[in-house]
């Protein structure tokens, strides 16, 4: 009689699709799993090592700067365990004008969260200050959309 025998990597990958339903085994984000970001339900969309985080739920304060639901907020790519790519930056006084940065970081081990960090100039009302700060974006993952 054979005995029938499961391969470590097909169990756990089975398990994986049990517990985390967005990811895949190797990491890749599957084409719709939500994330949060700093009080906003965010998209996340992937093609090859392409990907984009969209606003599916922004929070209130940022539908005043044009943000809704579809909104990007990031594009850029994932190499290994790391991203870059450009993030934006909403303003009440500049709705529908968000100011373009670089950002990248890295992915946690996991693959359950994403922190990119950038440098951009601070605005006011529209207009450049000549001073800049640090933004870092943090996301976590939260389910499949």
């Amino acid at each position: 009689m054979k005995s029938l025998r499961y391969p470590i990597k097909g169990v756990a990958l089975a398990l994986m699709g049990l517990i985390l339903p967005g990811l895949t085994f190797s990491g890749q984000a599957m084409a719709d799993s939500c994330w949060n970001h700093n009080g906003s339900l965010m998209r996340l969309q992937a093609q090859g090592n392409q990907r984009w985080l969209s606003y599916e739920v922004p929070k209130p304060v940022l539908r005043n700067a044009g943000v809704q639901r579809g909104t990007l907020l990031f594009n850029g790519a994932k190499n290994g365990n790391w991203y870059s790519g450009t993030a934006r930056v909403f303003s009440k006084y500049c709705p529908g004008s968000p100011l373009e940065y670089f950002v990248e970081g890295p992915v946690r081990g996991d693959q359950l969260q994403v922190t990119v960090t950038g440098t951009r100039e601070v605005f006011n009302q529209c207009r450049p200050t000549g001073r800049y700060t640090t933004d870092t974006l943090v996301f976590t993952y939260s389910h499949q959309c």
